[in-house]
């Protein structure tokens, strides 16, 4: 008996075995002001992924979650509460409403960089809550996937904007107000991102809980602060459902400006975007917390190469070219 659910993203599965994947994401204009109930546009980033491969386990000895690349096995039965991936699988198991986790080895890898702003951990959430799904005979729509790692995220990020679960859950671009569903929107015409890694951590709980401090003691200029930045992420959707790609540039530049009043810029993410903007990028901008993770430029086609370089020899440790649309 086949017990495996007719789902797209499940990859592959048959009774005890399931490879389920998830991909990584952007925030393309909104990051911080999204917390404070400002709209954020993010979109997926196909070219990395993290994937969950279940097979089964040692009858007896319940379910194994192994983190592959840091080498690290984690028995779900031993694990403690605050653990990412024990949490996801418990959460998982208690809304399918599994009274008894299946014995199974869950074994996840990604090649989403990690702590910066590029969803790593919401997508091993995800892979991991669709693996289990499949491996118990069910599936979650993207929605309930969302939400259980919503959950998840909390450990992360201490007060997550729900961004991250909402575009990686639903691998489409998305239009993101807190405490409202989320918007898919269509892209009229598509566009080219260099997304270019400073090579240091994005310690997001960190940089969020600066920013809500910094708001707390003096409100009045981060509201102003917020308000631009959503502002600019509803010109930026207008813009990119009529095919105006030459108006995104100038927005990302501003949005830019505001996240280094914010001071969740760095020299580092200064110096990507001012040699991506010379090598020829229309615009430039810091996406995630800030003070490290990836620099996104919007950049011409035909000069990715180029741009690429540039930013290679101006720090970056890594370079993604995407297309978005």
């Amino acid at each position: 008996m086949n017990l495996c659910p007719t789902h797209a993203l499940v990859l592959y599965c048959e009774v005890m075995r399931a490879v389920a994947s998830a991909p990584g994401k952007v925030i393309l204009f909104g990051e911080h002001a999204v917390v404070y109930g400002r709209p954020a546009i993010a979109v997926p980033v196909t070219q990395v992924r993290a994937t969950a491969e279940a097979e089964p386990g040692e009858p007896g000895h319940g379910l194994v979650l192994v983190a592959a690349d840091v080498g690290l096995t984690v028995p779900l039965a031993q694990a403690p509460a605050d653990d990412p991936l024990a949490t996801t699988a418990r959460l998982t198991l208690d809304y399918l409403g599994v009274a008894s986790a299946p014995d199974a080895v869950i074994t996840v890898r990604s090649t989403i960089p990690i702590a910066s702003g590029m969803g790593s951990g919401a997508a091993v959430s995800t892979a991991i809550a669709r693996v289990l799904a499949a491996l118990v005979g069910r599936s979650l729509t993207a929605g309930e996937t969302s939400a259980l790692v919503f959950e998840v995220e909390k450990l992360y990020h201490g007060t997550p904007s729900g961004i991250d679960n909402t575009v990686v859950a639903h691998e489409r671009p998305v239009y993101f107000v807190k405490g409202e569903p989320p918007q898919p929107f269509p892209i009229a015409r598509p566009f080219t991102l260099a997304i270019a890694d400073t090579g240091i951590a994005s310690p997001t709980k960190i940089v969020v809980g600066d920013v809500r401090r910094a708001w707390q003691a003096n409100p009045a200029p981060y509201e102003r602060l917020f308000d631009r930045i959503g502002a600019i992420a509803q010109a930026a959707r207008q813009a990119m459902e009529v095919g105006d790609v030459a108006a995104l540039g100038p927005l990302m530049d501003e949005n830019h400006r505001l996240l280094q009043d914010l001071g969740v810029s760095s020299p580092e993410l200064d110096r990507l975007a001012a040699a991506a903007r010379a090598a020829g990028a229309w615009g430039a901008k810091p996406s995630g917390a800030g003070r490290g993770g990836n620099l996104i430029a919007l950049i011409p086609p035909a000069q990715a190469a180029l741009i690429g370089a540039a930013l290679q020899e101006a720090g970056a440790k890594g370079v993604i070219v995407t297309q978005v649309g």
